[in-house]
């Protein structure tokens, strides 16, 4: 057998042994041997429940992408404290189906997580087949704007850094 399948995660493995020694704050032999043996027995149990995610590909442009939503996020509080300390009669709040062009669940994960972080947008649901994201806007004047920004903005650049 190979090396990866016996200690599929060496690092936490490792890390397991070190808690452990300092959980019980000894060094002994018998310790030792519990330790190891949880530091090897918890890994190979918990390696099938992984589940394979994909590689970052371009790993500045994710540096800008998260530079980018934290810019949004502070933009949109700023537009969402006037619209909620205008008269609330003139918000229209309402539901969108944005189309989905990325299929694996990380990049969905995280632009569900960028539409809810950016103030006035909530991610709601997804659909079944993970084809559909239904966003719930505070005040939505134009659907397919609000589409196209999150496809330009978030979408787009989560497809280049995953390279799906």
């Amino acid at each position: 057998m190979s090396r990866s399948r016996w200690l599929p995660m060496p690092l936490h493995s490792l890390l397991l042994l070190v808690v452990w020694l300092l959980l019980n704050n000894t060094v002994s032999p018998g310790h030792l041997v519990l330790g190891t043996f949880l530091a090897f027995t918890i890994p190979l149990l918990c390696a099938p429940l992984q589940t394979p995610q994909p590689r970052v590909h371009r790993p500045l442009l994710a540096l800008r992408y998260m530079l980018r939503v934290l810019g949004d996020i502070v933009v949109a509080n700023i537009e969402v404290a006037v619209l909620v300390l205008g008269p609330m009669r003139k918000l229209q709040p309402g539901f969108v189906a944005i189309p989905l062009d990325i299929e694996s669940e990380l990049p969905i994960t995280l632009l569900a997580s960028t539409v809810s972080l950016t103030p006035g947008t909530v991610s709601a649901e997804l659909s079944d087949d993970r084809r559909w994201l239904y966003v719930h806007a505070l005040h939505l004047t134009d659907e397919q704007a609000l589409i196209d920004t999150v496809k330009s903005r978030y979408e787009a650049p989560l497809k280049e850094i995953f390279a799906c």
